[in-house]
């Protein structure tokens, strides 16, 4: 078996017997390592305190009297975030239970990074074994915001942080087919080169085909019924549509903030410009096989999935619309 995206530090954390994660200590010192966290040499005793005793016991109780007592306001910010952070995961039974909290109840002041790679390493748990590299770069949509630009009348979705050159890896900026400056070119997916994914998978140097019909639209639907079984013990259908006309809209949930605002435009009954259903990227139909688990209004009926990018180009998936905007009752499946 292959393993891919060790960036998301699965191999730091253990498994409970529902086949959630397990936080360790290892995996929270993770969080100290970052760069916002160590303190630079002219940091205050307290400041250098504080980080050397949560290295040393990264669950020790950290009193707010604690954190006021460092000089520097960006650490003192830094450290309120952290530690409100790890208290609401060692609160929780297991990381995906952490999440489905977050989801449920608001995310509050949770950095969006934070959420981000608790996604990333819960689908890396989720798709253990998986073979198929068009699932897991499509399964990277859902924690990593995607730049995706036209060309040929392909949408292409390539990672955001790469092109624009804001992580530590080398760069390899999207050339002249996607209107990105750079000598080299990020490849587009494809049946010749997928095999080299595991291998680049922590580089997230793919761009992805998110063209309705071809391999990285279907992929999607995959990760969401993959990530609806593993969250919400949810057996599904998810159906890749290529067109949809005068269909019933039962009920729809947005992939994203852009997304659901196409969905309310079409709930309350309007049209869409030709503009704004240019940047729909995708539509899906999810059935559930359990359909006692649906309000009996909505047990004959398909809920459509809408995916879209911005008017400027990029896409931020929002997986917990699906946890906060399917219509089921459903406890979560991993404890």
């Amino acid at each position: 078996m292959r393993d891919f995206w060790l960036s998301c530090g699965h191999h730091l954390l253990d498994r409970g017997e529902g086949g959630g994660l397990l936080v360790t200590d290892e995996f929270l010192k993770v969080y100290l390592a970052r760069p916002e966290l160590a303190p630079p040499p002219e940091a205050c005793a307290a400041e250098r305190a504080l980080y050397r005793a949560l290295l040393e016991d990264p669950r020790r109780a950290v009193a707010a009297r604690e954190i006021a007592t460092i000089a520097d306001a960006d650490a003192r910010e830094n450290f309120a975030l952290l530690v409100a952070f790890r208290d609401h995961l060692l609160a929780h039974p297991t990381l995906e239970a952490a999440y489905l909290a977050l989801a449920r109840n608001g995310v509050g002041g949770t950095p969006p990074l934070f959420l981000n790679q608790l996604v990333h390493v819960i689908l890396r748990n989720a798709l253990d074994g998986c073979e198929d590299a068009f699932v897991l770069r499509a399964a990277e949509l859902m924690f990593r915001p995607q730049r995706v630009t036209i060309h040929d009348g392909a949408p292409l979705a390539a990672d955001e942080e790469l092109i624009s050159g804001k992580n530590s890896v080398p760069i390899s900026p999207l050339v002249s087919m996607l209107g990105l400056p750079g000598p080299d070119a990020i490849d587009v997916l494809n049946e010749d080169n997928a095999q080299s994914y595991w291998q680049r998978s922590d580089r997230f140097d793919f761009a992805l085909d998110l063209t309705a019909g071809r391999r990285g639209h279907a992929a999607l639907a995959q990760v969401i019924a993959t990530f609806l079984r593993h969250m919400l013990a949810a057996e599904t259908e998810i159906e890749p549509l290529i067109e949809v006309r005068d269909a019933p809209l039962a009920w729809y949930v947005g992939l994203d903030a852009a997304a659901t605002k196409i969905g309310d435009r079409l709930w309350d009954g309007g049209e869409l410009d030709a503009q704004t259903a240019a940047r729909v990227l995708g539509l899906y139909r999810l059935t559930f096989r359990d359909t006692t688990r649906l309000p009996a209004q909505l047990a004959g009926e398909g809920i459509y999935l809408i995916l879209a990018r911005t008017p400027d180009g990029m896409l931020r998936v929002k997986p917990q619309n699906l946890v906060v905007g399917l219509p089921i009752r459903s406890p979560e499946s991993v404890s």
